[in-house]
């Protein structure tokens, strides 16, 4: 029977759901155990599940990814938690340079079956290193495998498949969405879930077609919302899985659609919406009635918290992009 909580809350569920399947599930982090994480998404975990399972670190996270490494390689199934999106740089050297290469250095003989939790994007009135999103520099590391959620459903699914999950994968979630609610089936079993790595139609349309995914996917389907009152009929596809990225989805998509309008909270440069206006193009040209169209966070540090609602991509930003898509 599915209930109505908190994207957060299926968080905790489905990482609860891991611990109690696998006894060689282990989370770590800054705060993870006794405070159950500066957004309680670890709530109650180490009182049910002990401090060896459930594992408060130094504030360290070099330490952490690379402590989690040797236990992967040790058969363990190691959850790291990130506390913010910007404190994941001290450990990038260990992600990239251990962590994504580790099976390819040993001919396949290694795997390092690691989650790395990652809250990220803005919209949450916090401080410097707090609100960013650098998603692109993990989906642009061969070896790493990179998802992200955008509602409690695909929270609570998509935790336990990436714990499943023989590859490392950093899984990043949309700490503006954490309070957010849906219903959940929390007796579903994973085994005939949706695709981890698979996009998804979230809403159908056949004028223009809107990609996004974590926070913005909710702005896209209010911005579809939206256009629906002035007669256009807008889909929106979240893309779910940022490495690999699922194009055959997205290429239908657009084909049938004939426009495209990409939308993430990073800045523009060389970010994802780049390389998926970049691949559209060359699957989509002869069916594109316009270019494709980026709606993005702008090429600078993210802002002080008084100005980051002028920085977020929101619902008139990414109007008057398909605007401009229907103006070609």
């Amino acid at each position: 029977m599915a209930e109505t909580i908190t994207l957060g809350k299926a968080l905790n569920h489905g990482l609860r759901r891991a611990l109690e399947n696998d006894p060689k599930v282990v989370i770590m982090g800054e705060d993870v155990g006794k405070l159950g994480g500066v957004f309680r998404i670890t709530d109650g975990l180490q009182k049910d599940f002990g401090e060896d399972r459930v594992i408060d670190t130094p504030l360290a996270e070099a330490g952490i990814v690379g402590t989690a490494v040797g236990l992967a390689i040790r058969g363990y199934r190691p959850v790291c938690e990130i506390q913010f999106d910007g404190f994941v740089f001290p450990a990038y050297n260990q992600i990239v340079a251990q962590v994504a290469k580790m099976f390819y250095r040993s001919k396949g003989k290694v795997r390092v079956p690691i989650v790395i939790r990652i809250p990220y994007g803005g919209g949450i009135g916090a401080v410097e290193h707090h609100s960013e999103s650098p998603e692109a520099y993990f989906a642009h590391t061969p070896g790493l495998k990179v998802v992200t959620c955008s509602n409690p459903a695909d929270a609570h699914t998509m935790i336990q498949q990436a714990i499943a999950s023989d590859d490392p994968i950093v899984f990043f979630e949309p700490k503006r969405r954490y309070w957010e609610k849906g219903e959940v089936d929390l007796e579903a079993p994973v085994s005939g879930a949706f695709p981890l790595h698979s996009a998804r139609v979230v809403r159908p349309g056949t004028d223009a077609t809107l990609l996004a995914y974590g926070p913005m996917v909710r702005v896209a389907l209010d911005a579809a919302a939206a256009a629906a009152e002035d007669g256009r009929n807008l889909e929106v596809v979240d893309l779910r899985s940022l490495s690999p990225v699922d194009y055959p989805v997205l290429v239908e998509s657009v084909k049938r659609t004939g426009r495209a309008v990409v939308v993430h909270e990073a800045p523009g440069n060389i970010g994802l919406g780049a390389e998926l206006a970049a691949r559209i193009t060359e699957e989509c040209f002869y069916s594109l009635e316009a270019p494709v169209l980026r709606v993005t966070g702008y090429d600078i540090p993210y802002p002080a918290a008084r100005s980051e609602e002028e920085y977020l991509p929101d619902l008139d930003r990414l109007l008057d992009a398909v605007d401009r898509s229907f103006g070609w």
